[in-house]
């Protein structure tokens, strides 16, 4: 007897692999995909603005990175001790002003150049509202603590987003005729936002996601993971202590439902070979002088060597690296 009910997930046609260039954009779910996919040996590049909630933010990142403008310093703003841009999350933040602008412009450039041979999007919607500057009307996708006064909250429409978004998707395809786009709602509930609103916001989500899929059928694939959160795993063991964000197991159960979507049984087992050696890269010993040591980090050596060798495509030259110098001080 099954006491839960499954959300039914059928195999995209959409196929991952160690060859497929992926970009993500989005809120927390983006984050936590795409670091599972780089822990996988997948060639992705997440978040270059930092996390992401609303779709108008993710367009104008978007947006940004095809017209190849770098950040000018009249573009940061100055809030307690540190400066910040007003498209990017937090995490770009710094106190020097010339550093804060480098490390973006270093990081835009790397997301500009991925963009143009990206085979797919993968875009987590998170809320429908928006903050917008009252000067300049800016949307903004982090409001850096700044006082709530310099800001107008609002919420977007579901015309609005699927026009800008077909929109944008029309400009990516001009670009890269053959993109694919994979669009999710974060499972993430923002109670901030009061929870009949939360409700309001995630149905405008998912209503504009289906109407922009209607759009480009051919291009567009939907992956339920607000569903399998709310529904699947509706239990709160599944959830961590502040109620809201998903455990480690929740996470890694969405990437379980992730992988069969989306990977074939061969990309699959690719994956479940490299889980094992990474598993013995991250391993600690409790006394790395002894001679089992040794010969642990020897086997895995030449287990990492034979994995290499079995998948060219996959850069395993980090992790040879690392080994070796712990092979070097283990002598």
């Amino acid at each position: 007897m099954d006491f839960r009910t499954r959300v039914q997930i059928d195999k995209s046609e959409v196929r991952i692999d160690h060859t497929t260039k992926m970009m993500l954009f989005g809120s927390c779910f983006s984050e936590n995909i795409g670091n599972k996919l780089k822990e996988h040996k997948f060639k992705v590049d997440s978040n270059p603005f930092g996390i992401q909630y609303n779709p108008v933010s993710i367009s104008n990142s978007i947006k940004r990175l095809i017209v190849d403008k770098q950040f000018h310093k009249s573009e940061l703003v100055y809030n307690n001790e540190m400066y910040h841009s007003f498209m990017h999350h937090g995490s770009s933040s710094h106190v020097d002003e010339q550093l804060c602008l480098k490390s973006i412009n270093d990081r835009y450039s790397y997301a500009a150049n991925s963009l143009k041979d990206t085979t797919i999007l993968l875009i987590t919607f998170g809320t429908a509202y928006i903050f917008k500057l009252h000067n300049s009307q800016q949307i903004v996708n982090n409001c850096h603590k700044f006082s709530a006064n310099n800001f107008q909250r609002s919420r977007l429409s579901i015309d609005a987003i699927v026009e800008d978004w077909c929109n944008l998707i029309s400009m990516l395809v001009n670009q890269n005729s053959g993109i694919r786009f994979i669009f999710t709602v974060s499972p993430i509930r923002h109670f901030r936002d009061g929870a009949h609103d939360n409700q309001i916001s995630k149905s405008i989500l998912h209503i504009a996601i289906e109407n922009i899929k209607n759009k480009y059928r051919d291009r567009i694939e939907y992956f339920p993971s607000y569903e399998i959160m709310i529904d699947e795993l509706r239990d709160y063991r599944f959830y961590n202590e502040d109620m809201v964000h998903p455990t480690s197991v929740a996470q890694d159960y969405i990437w379980q439902c992730f992988s069969h979507c989306f990977f074939s049984d061969d990309t699959q087992m690719i994956n479940r070979e490299w889980t094992s050696i990474k598993r013995s890269l991250d391993h600690r010993p409790i006394n790395a002088e002894t001679q089992a040591y040794s010969k642990f980090l020897l086997n895995t050596f030449k287990n990492i060597e034979t994995f290499a060798k079995k998948y060219p495509i996959i850069k395993c030259e980090e992790e040879i690296k690392q080994l070796f110098s712990l092979i070097e001080k283990s002598k």
